[in-house]
C-alpha cells in the first residue's frame, strides 16, 4: 500500500496526515508510541500498510533462528580451535589456522558472501542463490491448504530450541549424577535426542517443503559461521594462554591428569568465561551485521526489512525493528547471566 499518492489533492494528503498522526509535534507522537508500544500496537507500516507487530511476529523467527544457529555454530568452532591452538603453541599448526582465522576475521562480509554464492550457488549448484524457499516447491500446495511457510519454519524453529534445551538439561544432569563421565555420556544422549529430532522430520507428511527451507538456510549460517569464528578462536586462544601460567594448572599435572584432561576440564573451562562474555558482549553487532547478510542472501528477515524500511521511510516499521534488535539484545544479556551460574560454580546470585 502507497500511503503517498502523488495524485492526492491537498485535502486527502492533509486528512492521511491527520489519521497517521503526523500533523502533531514530534515530541507528542514519541509519547503516544510509547504508550502504544506498552499495549502491543507498534502502529502500520508505511510501506506495506498493515500493523508492524505483525511483520515482526513474520519475519523475527526467521532472523532469530538464523543468527542463533550461525552464532552457536561459529562459538562451538572457535572455541574448539582455540583450545587447540593454545595448547599447540609455537607449532606449524597453531600459525596456519591463526593466519587463517585473522583473515576471516578482517574479510569483507558482501564479497566473501558472494563468494560463497558464486562457489556453491552458480557453479556447483549445491545449494540455492538465496531467498527463503522455492517458489515451484510451493506451488503444489493446494490454495485452501493451511500450510504456510511460516508454519513450517515456526515448527522447525521450535523443534531446534526444544531439543537445544534437552541437550543442556541432559548435559547439567549427567554432570551431576556423574561427572567424571560426564562427556561421553552427554554426548551419546545429545545423538540420541538429534537422530530423534531428524526422525521426526524424515516422517513428516511435509519434509519435503521443510527440507526446502532448511537448504536455503545453509549457506547463510556457513558464510557466517566461517566469518564469526575467528573472533572465538582468537579468544579462547589468548585466555587459555593466560590459564595455562596458573599455579592450579601445574597442579593439576603434578597429580598425575593427563593433558587432555588438563586442557578440557580445567584450562578450558576456566578460560570459557570471559569468551562467553566477549559473545553475548557482541550479539547487538552481530544482529547490525544482519542487515548486510540478509540482504545479500536476500533473507527475509529483521535485518532485510530494517534496511527496506529505510529506504522507503518507513518509520513505523524502523522503529519496531529497532525495539525488536534492542529487546533481543537485553534477553541475551539475562540469558548471560543466568549461564554464568552454570559456567562458573563461583558465582551466585542473592
Amino acid at each position: 500500500m502507497l500511503y503517498m499518492d502523488p495524485r492526492f489533492t491537498e485535502e486527502q494528503r492533509l486528512n492521511l496526515q491527520r489519521r497517521l498522526g503526523l500533523d502533531r509535534p514530534a515530541s507528542e507522537r514519541f509519547v503516544r508510541w510509547l504508550g502504544n508500544t506498552l499495549q502491543g500496537d507498534l502502529g502500520d507500516s508505511f510501506a506495506e500498510g498493515r500493523p508492524v507487530m505483525d511483520i515482526i511476529k513474520e519475519r523475527a523467527p526467521r532472523t532469530i533462528f538464523l543468527f542463533l544457529t550461525s552464532t552457536l555454530a561459529a562459538f562451538m568452532v572457535g572455541y574448539v580451535l582455540g583450545k587447540v591452538l593454545a595448547w599447540q603453541r609455537g607449532t606449524a599448526l597453531e600459525y596456519g589456522i591463526t593466519v587463517i582465522g585473522a583473515i576471516f576475521y578482517t574479510i569483507f562480509t558482501p564479497w566473501f558472501a558472494l563468494v560463497m554464492i558464486w562457489l556453491f550457488s552458480y557453479n556447483l549448484k549445491w545449494l540455492p542463490l538465496g531467498k527463503f524457499l522455492d517458489p515451484t516447491v510451493w506451488r503444489k500446495i493446494p490454495p485452501d491448504s493451511p500450510i504456510t511457510a511460516n508454519l513450517i519454519f515456526n515448527q522447525l524453529l521450535l523443534t531446534t530450541s526444544l531439543v537445544a534445551l534437552i541437550i543442556l538439561f541432559l548435559a547439567i544432569a549427567v554432570r551431576k549424577i556423574n561427572p567424571n563421565k560426564a562427556g561421553p555420556i552427554t554426548r551419546g544422549l545429545s545423538f540420541a535426542v538429534i537422530a530423534g529430532a531428524v526422525v521426526y522430520w524424515v516422517n513428516y507428511p511435509h519434509s519435503n517443503l521443510a527440507w526446502d527451507i532448511v537448504r536455503h538456510l545453509i549457506l547463510p549460517v556457513m558464510t557466517l559461521t566461517i566469518i564469526n569464528f575467528s573472533g572465538t578462536m582468537l579468544l579462547t586462544r589468548t585466555t587459555m594462554l593466560e590459564t595455562l601460567r596458573e599455579d592450579y594448572i601445574m597442579a593439576a599435572r603434578a597429580k598425575g591428569l593427563s593433558e587432555r584432561e588438563v586442557r578440557d576440564k580445567h584450562a578450558a573451562r576456566n578460560a570459557l568465561l570471559p569468551v562467553f562474555t566477549s559473545l553475548v558482549i557482541s550479539l547487538p553487532f552481530i544482529m547490525s551485521g544482519g542487515i548486510i547478510t540478509e540482504t545479500v542472501f536476500s533473507w527475509p528477515g529483521m535485518g532485510l526489512t530494517l534496511l527496506q524500511a529505510a529506504n522507503s521511510n518507513d518509520i513505523p516499521m524502523i522503529m519496531g525493528a529497532f525495539l525488536f534488535i534492542g529487546t533481543l539484545s537485553l534477553l541475551a544479556h539475562l540469558s548471560a547471566d543466568i549461564a554464568y551460574i552454570f559456567l562458573d560454580p563461583r558465582i551466585r546470585y542473592a
